[in-house]
């Protein structure tokens, strides 16, 4: 036998104990289940969490003045217009990221202020005309009243239990202080022109919005002049990457820093939660192996005489070894298949409807101010798919490889006395 009819021998082999045969693919297709159905959960909420975050503050990729991750100060600003950003963006060679949005922002803390009370919050400084759904994530959350008209409205936005504790409704006026870009103490009256309400109470006991024309004449600023511009982009593992190339191509007056670097406690929870999963999915993978390794060893030792016998007739000890090795191949490939075919029901079901955890877990646990969805969706990223095919492959072939050495080193003399 040459090498070019291993595979078909090997093919046929497989299928002389078919019993045996579909356990084993069985067990390689409800690993591959719970590989993609686990990984894939992760992806989806960490990535709903993450796009959430962005659009709650500085973005995908933050814009902002070296010295403000030390220092959130309303002194620290930059002058880089977002058309101007825009326009350094359309010079880098982005691979495979797609900018979908860049907003100018100013944030900072603020003092608010009414008859009833006195309370201090997050202020989030937005042009209107800058920002959607897919920038800024509040403005799906505004429940009562109506999103500014331009960027020198008057208005305010509050939050919910911020509205509350200010004991103020629509149409009320609130005084606010903030510290102006000299560092000394300015005021400004608006009138609360909406509601918003996430379900957080970090956000909805701590935000608002306010227009960014408005603010920067309070603070003195230019009409350029902000503290951060966010950049959005369609798939958040490119941030890195983009982040790394604006920062190079801005100088060093301006910093770009990615969701991970804007956000480390958000970034801390999913490294720690993915490292979880990549020790389970190493866990379902020994498994598996160990599974293999017994069915082709045992099936090896029952066709010792078998292998003595095409040693006599001229197989070699390199023949030998591939032929068990195809075997484990196509026990890999067959058990992918049989993997496709267990999940295609189950992953379609949990991409589209989901899983409802909130009678369990409530709005879900807050993670950096960020909510992890209630309903579990699937959304496997693509290179993990590739890693749990790769992990499949490589565990079924190194399962294989001792019984494959077995069958090289077989005796011809020996093992044909086996009756």
């Amino acid at each position: 036998m040459a090498g070019p009819r291993l595979p078909l021998l090997a093919w046929r082999n497989l299928w002389r104990n078919g019993r045996r045969t579909a356990i084993t693919l069985f067990s390689i297709a409800f690993g591959v289940l719970l590989a993609v159905v686990s990984t894939g959960i992760g992806d989806s909420s960490y990535t709903e969490m993450i796009d959430y975050a962005a659009r709650l503050g500085g973005g995908h990729v933050v814009v902002q003045h070296p010295d403000y991750v030390d220092q959130p100060s309303l002194e620290n600003s930059i002058r880089v217009s977002p058309e101007a950003l825009e326009a350094e963006l359309d010079t880098l060679d982005k691979g495979r990221a797609r900018v979908v949005g860049v907003a100018p922002r100013i944030t900072g803390g603020i003092m608010l202020a009414t008859s009833s009370n006195n309370v201090g919050a997050g202020v989030v400084a937005i042009d209107p005309r800058a920002e959607s759904e897919t920038t800024l994530g509040l403005v799906e959350a505004l429940s009562e009243g109506e999103m500014f008209a331009g960027p020198d409205d008057k208005g305010i936005i509050l939050g919910a239990v911020l509205a509350e504790n200010l004991d103020v409704e629509l149409g009320k006026k609130v005084v606010y202080t903030v510290t102006d870009k000299n560092g000394e103490i300015a005021n400004g009256l608006a009138r609360v022109s909406g509601i918003i309400e996430t379900g957080a109470p970090e956000i909805d006991g701590a935000t608002c919005l306010m227009p960014i024309g408005a603010m920067r004449e309070v603070l003195g600023y230019e009409d350029d002049e902000l503290t951060q511009l966010a950049v959005f982009i369609d798939d958040h593992h490119h941030a890195d990457a983009l982040a790394t190339q604006l920062d190079a191509a801005l100088g060093e007056s301006v910093s770009a820093l990615p969701w991970s670097g804007a956000l480390p406690d958000l970034a801390a929870f999913v490294s720690v939660k993915e490292g979880g999963n990549v020790v389970m999915q190493a866990i379902i993978t020994v498994l598996i192996a160990a599974g293999i390794f017994n069915t082709m060893f045992v099936s090896v030792m029952e066709r010792m005489r078998e292998f003595g016998i095409l040693a006599a007739i001229g197989f070699s000890r390199v023949q030998l070894f591939a032929l068990i090795v195809w075997e484990s191949l196509w026990v890999a490939l067959c058990g992918l298949i049989a993997g496709v075919v267990l999940t295609a029901y189950p992953y379609y079901y949990l991409a589209t409807t989901g899983i409802d955890t909130a009678e369990l877990a409530g709005q879900g646990a807050q993670v950096s101010g960020v909510t992890m969805p209630a309903v579990m969706y699937v959304g496997l990223y693509p290179p993990h798919a590739v890693v749990i095919a790769g992990a499949i492959v490589f565990a079924t072939l190194a399962a294989g490889l001792y019984p494959a050495y077995r069958a090289g080193r077989v005796s011809p003399v020996e093992v044909i006395r086996i009756v």
